[in-house]
């Protein structure tokens, strides 16, 4: 039930960081930094929250994340015809994911009742 709650804190931070990436640097529409952001936690879940961080731990599963979420934000970047993503955005999506996760997962940690 713990992990209901903690899903939306990392969507919202995912959001947060693509606003500051990619509409305050990179000047896009909310709407596809929303659908970035959405994309992008799942994903991080997925493969940084539940694969990563139980086997290699915080700072290799944070870096992971950063990837990840740029990653992401790159093929929306190629398929979406109305978000660009550069480099320099790109990297500060990164750099701000990777800061981030890296205190989500020390709280998923301690907390026993969160996934993972």
């Amino acid at each position: 039930m713990e992990t209901l709650r903690a899903l939306p804190i990392k969507f919202l931070m995912t959001l947060v960081f693509g606003i500051i990436a990619f509409s305050l640097l990179g000047g896009n529409a909310w709407s596809w930094i929303f659908l970035v952001a959405l994309v992008g936690t799942a994903a991080n879940y997925v493969i940084g929250d539940l694969v990563v961080l139980p086997g290699f731990g915080n700072t290799i599963a944070s870096v992971g994340d950063g990837i990840t979420g740029a990653l992401v934000a790159y093929i929306f970047s190629l398929v979406v015809q109305g978000f660009s993503a550069g480099f320099f955005s790109l990297f500060v999506f990164f750099i701000l994911i990777t800061a981030g996760e890296y205190f989500f997962h020390g709280y998923l940690l301690r907390e026993k009742e969160v996934a993972p």
